[in-house]
């Protein structure tokens, strides 16, 4: 990276703009900017870590624990008619 940053610094003052283009061009293509912001139980945007943190906790706690199994129905299961008499 360094080597890089030195490359370009060169190619600035020795005025090689297409040489300098070309390698700005080359790192941008690597860099993919992220963005580390969810939404709360409100709605409101949250961007600190800590906050993030503790609001997937709490999104997978309540999305993978069920805590209430009397409220899962039985379901049918339909099959179909056996191809030969038993």
């Amino acid at each position: 990276m360094k080597s890089k940053v030195n490359e370009l610094k060169t190619n600035s003052k020795n005025k090689n703009v297409g040489d300098l283009y070309r390698d700005i061009s080359v790192f941008n293509k690597c860099y993919q900017p992220r963005t580390n912001i969810v939404e709360d139980e409100k709605g409101d945007l949250v961007a600190h870590c800590h906050i993030i943190l503790a609001r997937q906790k709490n999104h997978f706690s309540q999305l993978l624990n069920v805590r209430r199994v009397n409220e899962v129905g039985q379901t049918e299961i339909h099959t179909a008619d056996p191809l030969a008499p038993e």
